[in-house]
């Protein structure tokens, strides 16, 4: 008859041999753990995402075409809503609609925008611009504001105060702060009450490998195409291609914050 323990200290081996073999963990939206694996992984199984490592060797950015942007479409906002699960909030019981109406959180927006030169009126999306040097990291107290080497910003909600001066410091209103408490919200994207929130590019689909964003996809469903996502450091990526042939241009290019989000048509 086999020894009862050396059975057990067989199990136990064999648990420590597969954990061994995890080589990456995704602890949370944006932050990855890298681990040396000791066993071979199986991988991901085919159409299964698969978890990319964070590196400076890509700059996620957009170049969005305002003359494919149709007046009156909001399919990106709805898109990057039902994504991140902002459109999950309701509003509080007895809260004046027209306070709730500024205070409820969108990551991505519809504006227009005149050139003061020539009077000409735009309608465009706008969203954090994942600034190369953002704002809204310089002013944070507590780190909770930061950029990825990859390029994106986010907040970690961990270390968010409220005490929102990045929303002060970023040029374009591009963040929202959390009033009310959140009942209901998604796994992917974790929101709470005093944290400060905006556009992160989908981190959750960079993470794992997914080559889009819920905007862009929207906006392309819709038959418009205005919203073009990828790579800026690479020169044969579609989105490097198109800003090569197509003039484009920042937002308060003064600010020489040189943004990830480009505009054609502005």
């Amino acid at each position: 008859m086999n020894n009862p323990s050396e059975a057990i200290d067989q199990g136990r081996r064999g648990f420590m041999r597969s954990a061994a073999g995890v080589a990456t963990v995704t602890l949370a939206p944006g932050v990855l753990l890298h681990t040396l694996a000791n066993a071979a992984s199986p991988g991901p199984t085919a159409g299964e995402p698969r978890a990319v490592q964070v590196t400076d060797q890509v700059r996620y950015g957009m170049l969005i075409d305002t003359t494919k942007c149709a007046e009156g479409c909001t399919a990106c906002v709805s898109a990057c809503d039902r994504e991140n699960g902002l459109d999950l909030q309701t509003m509080p019981e007895g809260a004046d609609p027209a306070l709730w109406d500024r205070q409820e959180a969108r990551w991505i927006r519809k504006v227009k925008v005149q050139d003061n030169l020539t009077g000409k009126v735009t309608n465009l999306p706008l969203m954090c611009q994942h600034c190369e040097h953002p704002p809204c990291v310089d002013v944070c107290p507590t780190g909770a504001s930061f950029k990825r080497a990859d390029g994106i910003v986010m907040v970690d909600r961990h270390l968010c105060i409220g005490c929102r001066y990045c929303m002060m410091a970023c040029p374009y209103k591009a963040r929202s702060f959390i009033h009310t408490n959140v009942e209901v919200k998604l796994t992917l994207a974790p929101r709470g009450k005093g944290c400060v929130e905006s556009c992160n590019l989908c981190v959750h689909r960079r993470d794992n490998g997914q080559a889009s964003t819920a905007c862009a996809d929207a906006c392309a469903a819709a038959g418009h195409g205005a919203i073009l996502f990828g790579d800026l450091k690479d020169p044969a990526s579609p989105l490097s291609q198109a800003l090569a042939k197509l003039p484009s241009r920042q937002l308060r290019e003064n600010l020489a914050l040189n943004t990830g989000v480009r505009y054609a048509g502005v």
